[in-house]
């Protein structure tokens, strides 16, 4: 939850923290993205007047004793998306290894 917090995500050092080394990502928007990028533009883009994000619908299942899948739904200012993270257990903690987000809109039936 702490990687969503605005304050969070303006801050290179917090976010750095959270992310594994080897960590990388396919954002909303599409693009690939190492550690050093990401860490680089949640820096550059996030605005502390934003509203916040709303989460739903999250899951985590163990897969092996030192990883995570986290599951779950993000809305902010009109945009959604469903989001895939992997979570592994380091001599530091536990850190973000991989994500993924997937935009959605209203469901049609």
């Amino acid at each position: 939850m702490a990687l969503l917090d605005l304050e969070v995500r303006r801050s290179p050092e917090r976010v750095a923290a959270l992310l594994h080394p080897d960590f990388h990502e396919f954002g909303a928007s599409g693009r690939h993205g190492g550690r050093a990028a990401v860490i680089a533009a949640l820096a550059e883009t996030t605005d502390l007047e934003s509203p916040p994000v709303v989460t739903s619908r999250m899951r985590g299942v163990q897969l092996a004793p030192d990883l995570v899948h986290l599951t779950f739904d993000t809305e902010c200012d009109g945009r959604r998306a469903h989001r895939s993270s992997l979570w592994r257990r380091t001599e530091t903690g536990w850190l973000l290894y991989f994500h993924q987000a997937t935009p959605f809109g209203e469901r049609r039936e």
